[in-house]
């Protein structure tokens, strides 16, 4: 049986609204939420993918509920972002326009306090809020929660990864007893059971779907890539994809802002939301990516919550995520309402065990696809170009004016030349870029990326990989990703292939791959770790006797470099 909103009971303000936002049936976590949220007091634990609802679910039935004479606080909702919190806020704000006297405001790190105290105390019945900023107002006295019925926890799961748990504690214990606690969440981490057991009252649990796991809807792939050709990869798949309109996430900030630096330089539709960006530019970024002036946002996960879109073609994962969990989160962006989506991850071939742990969680088997060659993008950009052209709309009567002429001008081509030179003028950057493209597929036999075995099971030769020296090691505490990162912060790049890390006490050696060594020195020599000044020196190449792939190393192990002490002869007691 179809549920429709009409059935649930709701304020005829409140369905009104909600018709003209164009919404007719409410989605199963609605559907479900909402009725025992009209009928109970009993707390709530309701467990759905993003992107199914989730706000809806909870607003609704609250405004419903809420009494709008009282100028006082009766429902507090907790956000992970100040993106998400305001996201929600502008959906109840929706919700409630045809309510009279009702009152809520969003509250978050990033803008004015002094205009969110002024909101309040003008009266308002819901507040949305970030848990630092509310526990701010709440240690300034400005929040009175003393007449709080509701208090809603969405996206609980991510709260707790990003690091909320005292804060959350110290916001339930400052609330009524006598309230409806309702935790909405995509995963269920052993955290979150804790804060049901500490703070809520014997909770109904709803699950929509299975837990922690993605959404039906979207197909999973994944591309096999070199660490240096990772970039490269990630053109190719969107240029195999002419109408794509996706998320790219990466792990860091400034990843963030280097690929949507990158893809913009080289003419693609991007642009990047991340931790620096001020709330006025994420604003500017996030309407032209709604309103699809961009076909690209770069983001990291943190920044991307709160990130309404329905129709997104694409996710993309730039790098796999170290919590599977937050793979669900990625993927759950695209396949929303019904539609179909492609959730794509580029993976190192040194990551497929990560893969494995990520199918487990969704309970999918990931298609791996071959990185697309030139030709075959090529051949992908013609066919979207000519389908464009065919379906383009001419308009007649602003074009008469100009015919003519155009005529004239090209009346010397023939229609075969012409078709020419029309699909010349849009397609020769594809052409010229893609002309004598390699293969950057990994196989057996091509592993760009890791050391290749002789048959006789020895290792490759390391002449493609220069050695350094570097003047800090354990003494120091540093530890292999932290050279990663300092060869990535020298290089401006992250794409440079890493070969074998030997930590000795107070020094260390890497190798990176020759072709990016000649400038490493000098960049180095302006760096410092915790406080020491790097100096960074060539040193002789390593004999061939590997005890690994890039990456490995060997703690306090003896370098090749260093003479061996000679061995103490066994003496006979006396």
């Amino acid at each position: 049986m179809d549920v429709k909103f009409e059935d649930l009971g709701l304020k005829e303000e409140i369905l009104t609204a909600i018709s003209e936002m164009g919404y007719e049936k409410p989605t199963p976590v609605q559907s479900e939420a909402i009725t025992h949220l009209m009928a109970s007091h009993q707390d709530l634990v309701a467990l759905a993918q993003t992107g199914t609802g989730k706000t809806a679910a909870f607003s609704l039935p609250v405004i419903h509920q809420i009494d709008t004479s009282l100028k006082k606080i009766q429902a507090l909702v907790l956000s992970p972002t100040r993106e998400l919190g305001i996201q929600i806020a502008k959906n109840i704000e929706q919700y409630t326009k045809h309510i009279p006297g009702f009152r809520s405001v969003a509250v978050y790190g990033g803008s004015s306090i002094d205009a969110q105290i002024r909101t309040i105390k003008r009266g308002v019945q819901v507040v949305v809020g970030t848990p630092g900023r509310t526990l701010d107002l709440i240690k300034r006295k400005k929040l009175d929660f003393s007449n709080i019925r509701w208090l809603v926890l969405d996206e609980a799961d991510e709260m707790l990864s990003m690091g909320f748990t005292e804060d959350l504690n110290s916001i339930l214990e400052g609330t009524p007893d006598e309230k409806q606690t309702l935790l909405f969440s995509a995963t269920m981490p052993p955290e979150i059971n804790r804060i049901a057991k500490n703070y809520m009252k014997d909770p109904k649990s709803i699950t929509i779907g299975t837990k922690n796991t993605g959404a039906k809807n979207v197909e999973h792939h994944y591309y096999l890539a070199s660490a240096r050709d990772r970039y490269i990869a990630l053109k190719r798949i969107v240029d195999m994809h002419p109408k794509i309109y996706a998320i790219i996430f990466c792990r860091t900030r400034r990843e963030t802002k280097e690929i949507a630096d990158s893809l913009s330089q080289e003419g693609y539709n991007a642009d990047a939301i991340h931790g620096d960006v001020s709330q006025v530019q994420r604003e500017y970024v996030m309407n032209r990516f709604r309103s699809k002036q961009l076909q690209l946002l770069v983001a990291t996960d943190v920044a991307a919550r709160g990130v309404d879109v329905d129709d997104l073609t694409h996710v993309i994962n730039y790098n796999l995520p170290d919590d599977p969990e937050i793979y669900v989160h990625r993927s759950g962006r695209t396949g929303r309402a019904g539609k179909e989506g492609v959730s794509i991850c580029i993976v190192h071939s040194r990551e497929q065990h990560k893969l494995r742990q990520v199918e487990k969680m969704v309970k999918k088997t990931f298609d791996r696809k071959m990185i697309p060659t030139g030709a075959e993008i090529c051949q992908t950009q013609l066919f979207s170009l000519l389908d464009k052209m065919k379906n383009v709309e001419v308009k007649e009567e602003e074009i008469a004016t100009f015919l003519p002429a155009v005529l004239e001008t090209l009346t010397d081509l023939s229609r075969e030349d012409l078709i020419k030179q029309f699909v010349s003028l849009e397609f020769n950057r594809f052409l010229k870029y893609y002309e004598n493209a390699p293969d950057i597929n990994i196989t057996k036999s091509n592993r760009n990326d890791r050391r290749d075995r002789n048959s006789r099971g020895g290792r490759r030769d390391n002449s493609n990989f220069a050695r350094f020296h570097i003047n800090v090691g354990h003494k120091h505490n540093i530890l292999p990703k932290d050279i990663i990162a300092l060869i990535n912060r020298a290089n401006k790049r992250d794409r440079v292939a890493i070969g074998q890390i030997d930590i000795m006490k107070s020094f260390s050696f890497f190798e990176i791959d020759a072709a990016y060594a000649e400038n490493l020195p000098t960049a180095f020599n302006k760096m410092t770790f915790k406080g020491t000044p790097l100096m960074v020196e060539p040193s002789k190449p390593k004999k061939n006797n590997y005890s690994g792939g890039g990456g490995n190393y060997r703690r306090g192990g003896r370098s090749s470099d260093r003479p061996k002490r000679p061995k103490r002869r066994n003496r006979k007691p006396f």
